[in-house]
């Protein structure tokens, strides 16, 4: 156990002593108010599952209306959802959600969260508590609320983005109610998971809240694959209930892991063996090395808001954030290493043979960004305005680097290979030896500015129509060095990009309950000064263009929605039709040749379902239905017409439960997606090998008992089916497979 890992248990088993010395008067009548406590036992935010489950509304102050009279769809995954579904990473929660999938690294994109929102990438494009959280990292649920995502262009929320969408960590914190949950976890293939969040009241204004993580485990049906982690956050808030409120928190993660880069494809042997492309190998099979491939993720974050309210209809909030991030790691990747043809793979004896090849890096990045809103209602014109003005500043900070990574002695590799470091292409050791250094290369720095000034106003035309508005301008700019691939010496550049977003929406309300919308939208991605990385550019183009600057590409978006919230707001449903089309991507259009005309389309319809249909069935998922297209690409390029990368045709997601009787409760979670092909932002998926992640299917379960008022045993059992599947692909390399089948054990107790 290492240092850092062991101070954690440390304050992990005081905090539990404190917690039980805390509980051990007799509880009387009045301990627990059920209606104010956040998470009581009648509370499906609890630990246990007994209550129903409240509507939630996302936490920006740019959401100035209700989510069923705002024109566009929105998903809020609260903490019932994280808790009951046993989920430990943003990675296992965006599975609830259908129209969102996950790309692979590599490439040129680090080892981390990576959503791809509606067909476009979307890893720059996650917040927390409303500002960009910058940073590569490998995001945990222990001290989330909830998570907000928001999906179709929204520049207006975001500023820069991706054209898909966007995500939003909501923090937990601090509040007046005394309570203390403990959450002790263990399970198969070494899981486990402790958890502590206490809150106390200080006087009759201020409070304080501590949450502690504590985690360890194998990943199921990986060999060799483990982790290890800990956490903590720390939330106070001075002025609650008052007119101004005050909130500072700390939040650090600390995350050790040995990275997985999966399977590799076809192309290692020049065999075909299966119709996707992904070679035939059991999906146990792990290509890297115990002895030297690492992953560490470090995250320290504070953040400062004050909340004054100036009337009872006007708000100003203002907030500060400064973190820090560590992505560092070496990794095996399995397809990276040279093809039979190549001179990589050499088939010995019956017995096919690989060399070993690494990607790595070392990302250190900071952040320093300020939000001010003013928000609020008004009339004018006899009509009332729920609006919001706003002012983002911020600033980001990233240095990159990789390593050279060198086997000076290991797994002996057979003639004609040479070298070190082979394995087996169809039984791989993990477990070899191996030694060697990593040394780390040359470093270069990118410093990136925003500054955003936006509005909000939802107008009440009548008292069945609404008309929403939204306006936003940035200025972003980007300076610093790149390293083009191949050379020595860092280039130093300088970018600046200025656009305009908008949001339009159109509300009709049949019933104050229920809604009919049309909405368009736009988002602007301007080309990343991205240092370090392997396969992007310094916000110039190529060949001709290499010279100049290209512009933003731009993203629109139509959408037409219903959305209701039923049986008194515990039940809310949403159906959306959409259409995307993203413009100006740079393409070559002739031999030497480059122009910003390509262009890509997504279409689709998303239904969404989350509460209570009755008193003791609750459910949360939906259906996503996604029709893309690469309309104009490149002159000789193959696949125009083909769909995009990471952008599978059928997603649904469905996780129910049932309360059989009041102290028990069963349900689960059925999974599916459809074939996905594999690959990066803004091209047809597969490629020219026609790589992609077959379709899967797969079943989780739950049951919870209430031993007491205080105590609440769950099970969860993922991935129930054992089901063997591919989550993802870059469609060049390597494949990542999902986890197998694992069953964890968590007593939860509330005092």
């Amino acid at each position: 156990m290492t240092d850092s890992r062991a101070a954690a248990l440390r304050i992990l088993l005081f905090a539990s002593s404190a917690a039980g010395m805390l509980c051990a008067a007799p509880a009387v009548a009045g301990d627990t108010d059920a209606a104010e406590d956040p998470q009581s036992v009648t509370d499906p935010g609890t630990v246990n599952v007994v209550g129903q489950m409240p509507r939630h509304e996302p936490t920006s102050a740019a959401f100035v209306v209700p989510l069923v009279d705002t024109p566009r769809a929105v998903t809020v995954i609260a903490r019932a959802i994280i808790e009951r579904t046993g989920a430990t990473s943003l990675q296992d929660l965006l599975r609830t959600s259908p129209g969102i999938t996950l790309g692979a690294g590599e490439g040129g994109q680090p080892l981390a969260d990576r959503p791809f929102i509606r067909g476009q990438s979307s890893g720059n494009n996650v917040f927390l508590d409303g500002i960009r959280d910058a940073g590569g990292q490998q995001r945990e649920v222990f001290n989330l609320e909830q998570v907000e995502v928001v999906k179709g262009p929204d520049s207006v929320y975001s500023g820069r983005g991706s054209g898909g969408g966007s995500i939003n960590l909501s923090s937990k914190t601090a509040s007046l109610t005394d309570f203390t949950r403990l959450g002790l976890g263990g399970g198969t293939d070494g899981y486990q998971r402790h958890t502590v969040d206490l809150n106390r009241a200080i006087g009759d204004s201020a409070g304080l809240r501590l949450n502690l993580l504590l985690a360890e485990g194998d990943v199921p049906g990986r060999q060799a694959v483990d982790y290890s982690k800990w956490g903590v956050a720390l939330a106070g808030a001075v002025g609650l209930g008052t007119a101004t409120t005050v909130r500072a928190g700390y939040y650090h993660l600390d995350s050790d892991q040995l990275p997985d880069y999966g399977l590799p494809l076809f192309t290692k042997t020049g065999v075909r063996d299966t119709a996707s492309g992904v070679l035939d190998v059991p999906y146990d099979s792990f290509y890297g090395l115990t002895a030297r491939d690492y992953l560490t993720n470090t995250v320290d974050a504070f953040t400062l808001s004050t909340e004054h309210r100036i009337s009872p209809t006007l708000t100003l909030r203002n907030v500060t954030r400064y973190a820090e991030t560590l992505n560092d790691y070496v990794v095996t990747n399995p397809g990276d290493g040279g093809r039979i043809d190549t001179g990589g793979v050499a088939l010995v004896g019956g017995v096919y043979w690989m060399k070993r090849a690494t990607k790595s890096r070392w990302n250190p990045a900071e952040t320093l960004a300020n939000v001010t809103d003013l928000f609020g209602t008004t009339t004018l014109g006899g009509m009332k305005h729920s609006f919001d003005l706003g002012l983002e500043l911020s600033r980001e900070d990233n240095t990159n680097a990789s390593y050279t990574v060198t086997t000076t002695s290991g797994s002996a590799c057979p003639a004609p290979l040479t070298g070190f470091d082979c394995t087996p292409v169809y039984a791989p050791r993990p477990d070899d030896a191996w030694t060697g250094t990593i040394v780390r290369n040359i470093a270069v720095s990118s410093r990136s500015e925003s500054v955003g000034l936006y509005g909000f106003d939802s107008v009440e035309l009548s008292a069945r129509w609404l008309l929403n508005l939204g306006l936003r301008h940035d200025r972003y700019t980007v300076e610093g060095d790149t390293l083009p691939r191949g050379a020595t010496v860092p280039v130093h550049d300088k970018g600046e990009w200025r656009f305009t977003n908008y949001q339009l929406g159109l509300v009709y309300k049949p019933t104050p309950n229920t809604s009919l919308y049309a909405s368009w939208s736009t988002a602007s991605t301007p080309p990343t000064v991205s240092a370090g990385d392997q396969n992007t550019s310094s916000g110039t183009g190529s060949g001709n263009l290499s010279t100049e600057l290209l512009d933003p590409e731009e993203s629109t978006s139509v959408e037409l929605g219903a959305k209701a919230s039923l049986f008194r707001q515990q039940l809310q449903l949403g159906a959306a039709l959409f259409r995307t089309v993203r413009r100006h991507a740079q393409i070559q259009t002739g031999p030497g040749v480059y122009e910003q005309a390509g262009e890509a389309e997504v279409q689709g319809l998303e239904l969404s379902v989350s509460g209570n249909i009755t008193a003791t069935w609750q459910v949360f998922g939906g259906y996503a239905w996604m029709d893309s297209e690469l309309t104009r690409g490149a002159y000789d390029n193959a696949n125009i017409g083909d769909p995009l990368a990471n952008t599978p045709e059928h997603s649904v997601s469905l996780f129910t439960t049932w309360r059989v009787v009041p102290a028990l409760s069963l349900g689960g979670g059925l999974y599916h997606v459809s074939n996905s092909f594999g690959g990066n932002q803004g091209g047809a998926g597969g490629g020219s090998n026609r790589i992609y992640a077959p379709a899967w299917t797969r079943v989780d379960l739950f049951a919870a008992y209430d031993i007491s008022e205080r105590a609440t045993l769950q099970l969860n059992v993922q991935n129930a089916g054992d089901a063997a599947y591919v989550l993802r692909t870059n469609g060049v390399h390597h494949a990542d497979v999902g986890p197998g089948r694992s069953a964890t054990l968590a007593l939860n107790l509330r005092f």
